[in-house]
C-alpha cells in the first residue's frame, strides 16, 4: 500500500484515479480546491488546497509516496507543482498529460494538425510546456502519462494498449480512451513503475 496525494482528485480524471487508488487498498489524500463533493470516504483524507499555494501545497503533499496531478495545465503551471513537491520531499510525480504533445505518424505533434480544434489548444499547449519542464527535471522520478485524443468517460474495460511518443490509434480510425481505464493505467505505473521519467500513452 501506498500513501498517494491526488492534485485535482475532483475533476474527471482525477475522481477515476482516486476510485481506481482505493480500489487497490491504497491511502489517499484528495487535494482540491474544494472537495466537499467527495463526502466522507474511508481511506481518504480530503484537504482543500489552492495549488498555486505553494506552502499549502508542500504541506498537503510531504510524507506521501507519491504524488499524482491531474490538474489543469493552462491555469496551473508546470512549476507550481514539481516545485512544491519537491520542497515536500516527495521523490515520484505522476502527471495526468495531455494527447496534443504526442507524435502523429509524420512526426508533427497532434497540437500542430490543421484540425486541431481552436478551443484545446492553450490547455494542449500548456501541457506541451509542462511535459518539457519535466523533461528538464534532475531530481524526480517522473512519468506523464498522455490519453489518446478522445479522453471520455465511458466504461472500465481493463483491457488497453500502451505507446511512447507516439498517438495510439485503433483498427477504426479511432483514438480514444476512457477515464476508468487510463486511470488504472496509471496506477499501474504507481505500483509497479516501468516508464520512469519518461512520457507514454493509453488506448485503446
Amino acid at each position: 500500500m501506498s500513501k498517494i496525494a491526488i492534485i485535482g482528485a475532483t475533476g474527471r480524471a482525477g475522481s477515476q484515479l482516486l476510485e481506481e487508488a482505493l480500489r487497490r487498498g491504497h491511502s489517499v489524500t484528495a487535494i482540491a480546491r474544494d472537495t466537499s463533493k467527495l463526502g466522507e470516504r474511508a481511506g481518504v483524507v480530503s484537504k482543500n488546497v489552492d495549488v498555486l499555494d505553494a506552502q499549502a501545497l508542500q504541506a498537503a503533499v510531504t510524507g506521501h509516496d507519491v504524488v499524482i496531478s491531474a490538474a489543469h495545465f493552462a491555469t496551473i503551471p508546470a512549476s507550481a507543482v514539481i516545485g512544491p513537491v519537491k520542497q515536500a520531499g516527495v521523490k515520484r510525480l505522476l502527471v495526468v498529460g495531455g494527447a496534443g504533445s504526442l507524435l502523429l505518424p509524420d512526426g508533427s505533434r497532434v497540437i500542430d494538425a490543421p484540425n486541431f480544434p481552436a478551443e484545446y489548444k492553450a490547455e494542449a499547449s500548456a501541457g506541451a510546456q509542462f511535459l518539457e519542464a519535466l523533461r528538464q527535471e534532475q531530481e524526480l522520478d517522473w512519468s506523464f502519462l498522455s490519453p489518446s485524443a478522445l479522453f471520455v468517460e465511458g466504461e472500465r474495460r481493463g483491457t488497453f494498449r500502451l505507446g511512447k511518443e507516439h498517438l495510439l490509434v485503433d483498427g477504426e480510425g479511432q483514438s480514444q480512451i476512457s477515464f476508468a481505464d487510463f486511470a488504472i493505467a496509471l496506477l499501474d505505473e504507481v505500483e509497479k513503475p516501468v516508464h520512469s521519467r519518461q512520457r507514454f500513452t493509453v488506448g485503446y
